[in-house]
């Protein structure tokens, strides 16, 4: 379990890391244009690697068609740094210790 838990905080801090990389490009392309500019995660994805998103439709459309329109459209719709921001405190929340109860305590 406490293997679970490490490889959950090491994934968190990957995507923690993403979200700042993805937020900084936002805040430069922000500042670059004198405008709030937040990049959909998307867009982002097509910039990287076009062919993997296109792989990853037809992958998800082969095996379950009503997931790509009715979810993933709207994940990638939302701000890249956003969706990475919290699936990174999912991430910890579930990687993190449960905290033990100790029962009432009696002053």
């Amino acid at each position: 379990m406490a293997l679970i838990r490490f490889a959950l905080r090491v994934l968190s801090t990957i995507a923690l890391a993403v979200a700042t990389i993805l937020a900084v490009l936002d805040a430069t392309r922000s500042i670059a244009t004198s405008k709030l500019v937040l990049t959909p995660l998307g867009r982002s994805w097509t910039d990287l690697a076009p062919t993997s998103l296109a792989a990853a439709r037809e992958t998800v459309t082969a095996h379950a068609p009503w997931l790509w329109d009715s979810v993933i459209v709207g994940i990638l719709a939302l701000p890249g740094f956003l969706v990475f921001l919290v699936l990174a405190l999912v991430l910890q929340a579930l990687g993190s210790k449960p905290k033990r109860f100790r029962g009432p305590s009696i002053v």
